[in-house]
């Protein structure tokens, strides 16, 4: 893998305002990711609970209300940005997911990208299960 980026779409039959709630209210996010005090605020910093990975720290970057988040996400260990972006289409909407900024030259950075490229399509399709209490 010669990119250091992770990037997903994922479509739901759910309006964009469901799923920006999914991905910014610490008690969805933390129904289908992990706990976190997430907030959609630029330099929000929180805290994820990573369980056996440990408390990873991380601070919010930009934010486009209802539309797009990014954030620092492993501050001072992997330094890896996570970006979110909602676009509405007929029917639903489509996140596009974007993991970016592995180091391919440490071993850190290429477990974590091998990891979390396996994970995250599976934590994104669990999204769906929350939205129909969210909508």
């Amino acid at each position: 893998m010669t990119e250091n980026a992770i990037r997903l779409e994922r479509r739901f039959s759910h309006p964009a305002t469901a799923v920006w709630a999914a991905l910014t209210t610490p008690e969805l996010l933390a129904r289908w990711w992990a706990p976190g005090d997430i907030a959609p605020v630029v330099g929000h910093r929180f805290t994820m609970d990573m369980d056996a990975w440990g408390h990873q720290q991380c601070e919010v970057l930009t934010v486009d209300p209802g539309k797009s988040i990014s954030f620092l996400f492993s501050e001072g260990m992997l330094d890896t940005t996570i970006t979110w972006r909602l676009e509405p289409v007929d029917g639903g909407t489509i996140l596009h997911h974007e993991h970016a900024g592995f180091r391919l030259d440490t071993p850190t950075g290429r477990q974590a990208i091998e990891g979390m490229g396996n994970g995250w399509p599976g934590l994104l399709a669990r999204i769906e299960g929350i939205l129909a209490d969210v909508s």
